[in-house]
């Protein structure tokens, strides 16, 4: 039963401890966080900065290698800091700095899907578009086994381990915890989170955020969780379908709404929006997982609480339809709307783009065309 972790795990942290108690004077440590050409994959460097910058601007520019990136052959490429939040590793007034990648030409790198989304944002600020996003991801070993799963075997099927409490219930809680806590310290928006369906399986929720933030807190939320799970010797898995058979999948159940929608009758805006989302299904699906939908056709089977990946559904209080309209939103007649189909390992920059577009421009698109 004993689960296959990292070597480095095992370092005998009081020794760590002693070199980061050591002062470092007026100097500040700065470490850059980017997403890779996986459109997946986060890559971080630190560098020293003379004084704590005070806001973003304070922080330079940077370049790294594209080549050892799967991002270009062998130019530099341009890591341009956005937005910054306290580091809760190396601790105050260290810093972790969020940043775009451009090539070499400065134009985004294919992966860099934050500029696009961030002109977007610009052009429906003015309904105060706010989202919430539920990161479900699965803790696994060294060995790819979900962690403290028997090594021969499975554990028990599901149904006692979602919420659940107790050492035969629950599987990493001290990373779950450890995690949420560095995210509360960073500035990161995490609302909560929970136990999932599946035994090692988890998910933390943050929001509400409005706008491109939404992209940013969610980006660094994961970059925590990795770097949290690299301390106790795991992996974390964003993998949609980590394990086959009857157990659930992952997924990134993204929360949606707009002023109109949050005041009296805002129901009616939520019932036109799901309207306009069932008509660009296939167009959404592709940019829901970074591989335009390959990983979520393990996901969204119609079973497990998904949506058939071929048909767009929609429900009140309905977790195995394409679009959730909460009981409580049903009832007050205004809220907001929940679009279950995205997946775990989904850009959330792609995923609020093509939201905003289809329910608040597209129609505002073919006007200004007429």
């Amino acid at each position: 039963m004993a689960a296959s972790v990292s070597s480095s795990s095992h370092l005998n942290k009081n020794v760590r401890q002693h070199y980061m108690s050591l002062p470092q004077g007026d100097k500040c440590l700065v470490t850059y966080i980017w997403i890779d050409g996986t459109g997946e994959g986060l890559r971080n460097k630190t560098r020293t900065l003379d004084r704590e910058p005070k806001g973003i601007d304070d922080v330079p520019e940077w370049n790294v290698v594209g080549s050892s990136m799967f991002q270009s052959k062998g130019n530099d490429m341009y890591l341009i800091p956005v937005c910054m939040f306290r580091d809760p590793i190396t601790l105050d007034p260290n810093k972790l700095v969020l940043c775009e990648v451009l090539t070499c030409d400065r134009v985004p790198a294919d992966t860099n899907h934050r500029v696009s989304c961030n002109k977007v944002m610009e052009k429906v600020k003015n309904y105060n578009l706010w989202f919430g996003m539920e990161q479900e991801y699965t803790l696994l070993g060294l060995d790819g086994r979900p962690f403290s799963w028997p090594s021969n075997g499975y554990p028990e099927p599901q149904g006692p381990y979602y919420c659940g409490v107790g050492a035969n219930k629950s599987y990493g809680r001290d990373i779950v915890e450890c995690h949420y806590k560095a995210c509360l310290y960073a500035g990161v928006k995490i609302y909560g989170t929970n136990a999932e369906a599946m035994p090692s399986q988890w998910e933390f929720q943050v929001g509400t955020c409005q706008g491109i933030e939404m992209g940013d807190h969610l980006w660094v939320a994961r970059f925590l969780l990795h770097r949290v799970c690299e301390d106790f010797g795991v992996v974390a898995s964003l993998d949609p379908k980590p394990m086959t058979g009857n157990w659930n999948g992952a997924g990134c159940h993204t929360n949606v709404s707009t002023n109109q929608m949050r005041e009296e009758n805002g129901l009616d805006h939520i019932t036109k929006a799901i309207d306009k989302l069932s008509k660009r299904h296939p167009q959404h699906i592709r940019l829901y997982d970074p591989h335009e939908g390959k990983d979520n056709i393990r996901r969204l089977t119609g079973q497990h609480l998904t949506a058939n990946i071929n048909t767009f559904t929609h429900g009140v209080a309905h977790r195995g339809s394409s679009i959730r309209i909460p009981r409580e939103t049903f009832e007050q007649k205004k809220g907001y709307f929940e679009d279950r189909r995205p997946a775990a390992n989904c850009d959330p920059y792609s995923v609020i783009e093509v939201i905003a577009t289809t329910c608040l421009l597209d129609s505002e698109d073919k006007q200004e065309s007429k």
